[in-house]
């Protein structure tokens, strides 16, 4: 039975795309607001900039003290942050249902206000918090920069995801106020973002109260930039090795994946998951539990939208493992896959596992919230959290096998490997 959460939607004249989902189980509205702004935007020469703006934004704006968004929301009891990523930039708050048009207040200000705050003093300011944060996440902690290795090594040179969300602290220190005000204007407009409410609130109240905070602001002049050509699978193998001071070895195999959104992705999704997300998974069972040569191992599957996306497996190495030996028998349960498909068994334990943290994901507001605003923004499809488990009942074992061989082939595999100084 199809999943039946009410989704409401609405345009505004500035181009601003409005949801709202009304659950009134809970007296709290869930504000979610993703702007299609990642570091895939960022062109060379100024990479970090999505990630700096999120940081911004929090400094206040024409009508908000600096810090003031934090402080006023929280004294109402609200929950809230901002992430960057490759694809968007989201900023989202829960707040009691007395609360919202608060919330909805403050996002519209620094959303169509926030240059009024921007200056010197405040771009400088950011930009050291940027830079403590990149040396307390990635330059002082063990395999801090594997992902931008792995990004780096899978995509080439120039591509939208061949680096990483921090960017480069060269770019930041280079930026001036007026390169700021700049992004902000190419990509801070309503007709670029999508506003989500969920919880305790009704559709017309909701797209009244978008429409008295957001209705105002102008539209973006410059139109969104189409996505790059697609990449095909690595031709041959590629690999990087890093020796560093970290606890054990761990390999990082990635590869290239179909684009998000596409029934391919979700084939290749669910192969990830046959390989290394599940606890009955092929790799744990193999390199884990039997033969003892890992200690750990799992996977992401990326889901990106500029022409393609990217899988991964990390895997821990125990002590004394040989590395040859371990990526040869990672490669041989890869290979497998692509040969002989999953069985039945494991078709039903994917799909009854897909469901399980599905539906507990929704059960969030804050997730059901970020969920539809996701796949209103990068694919118009706000009805995804009702239509998901059933693209991936449709998806069949031969789908899987074929995703497998095609994307998911050690002859197409990049290898970031981290050894421990001083091992043999």
């Amino acid at each position: 039975m199809p999943l039946d959460y009410p989704i409401h939607q609405r345009t505004l004249a500035n181009g601003l795309r409005v949801v709202v989902s009304p659950d009134h189980n809970v007296p709290a509205v869930t504000v979610n607001i993703w702007v299609n702004v990642g570091s895939r935007h960022e062109p060379e020469g100024k990479t970090g900039f999505a990630h700096l703006f999120e940081h911004l934004m929090f400094q206040g704006s024409r009508n908000v003290a600096e810090g003031e968004h934090f402080s006023r929301l929280m004294a109402e009891g609200a929950r809230l942050n901002a992430t960057t990523w490759f694809d968007r930039t989201n900023y989202f708050e829960t707040v009691p249902t007395g609360a919202y048009e608060l919330a909805l207040w403050m996002e519209a200000d620094r959303h169509g206000h926030l240059l009024d705050a921007v200056n010197q003093a405040n771009l400088d300011n950011q930009r050291d918090v940027v830079k403590e944060e990149k040396r307390q996440r990635y330059d002082n902690r063990p395999y801090g920069h594997a992902l931008d290795d792995v990004y780096a090594t899978v995509f080439p040179k120039g591509h939208p995801y061949h680096h990483s969300t921090i960017g480069s602290m060269e770019d930041l220190d280079a930026a001036s106020v007026e390169d700021v005000h700049d992004f902000f204007r190419r990509y801070y407009g309503p007709d670029n973002t999508v506003l989500t409410l969920v919880g305790d609130v009704t559709p017309e109240d909701g797209f009244a109260a978008a429409e008295r905070y957001f209705g105002e602001l102008p539209a973006s002049t410059e139109p969104a930039r189409e996505p790059v050509a697609p990449l095909a699978p690595l031709p041959e193998p590629v690999r990087l090795e890093r020796v560093e001071d970290v606890p054990s070895n761990r390999l990082y195999v990635a590869w290239r994946l179909p684009v998000a959104g596409s029934p391919e992705f979700d084939a290749a999704e669910l192969a990830m998951d046959l390989l290394a997300g599940l606890a009955t998974s092929r790799l744990y069972r193999r390199i884990v539990r039997r033969e003892q040569i890992a200690t750990s191992v799992s996977r992401t599957a990326m889901g990106l939208v500029d022409g393609t996306s990217l899988g991964l497996l990390v895997v821990d190495a125990a002590d004394g493992t040989d590395l040859v030996e371990l990526e040869d028998h990672l490669c041989e349960e890869v290979a497998r896959l692509g040969e002989e498909g999953p069985t039945e068994v494991e078709m039903e334990t994917l799909r009854n596992d897909t469901e399980r943290w599905w539906l507990s994901a929704l059960a969030s507001h804050e997730e059901r919230a970020d969920t539809i605003s996701q796949y209103t923004l990068l694919h118009d499809d706000p009805e995804h959290v009702n239509t998901y488990l059933d693209r991936i009942a449709d998806v069949s074992a031969e789908d899987i096998r074929t995703v497998a061989a095609q994307w998911i082939s050690p002859h197409s595999r990049a290898v970031v490997a981290y050894l421990k100084e001083g091992a043999a």
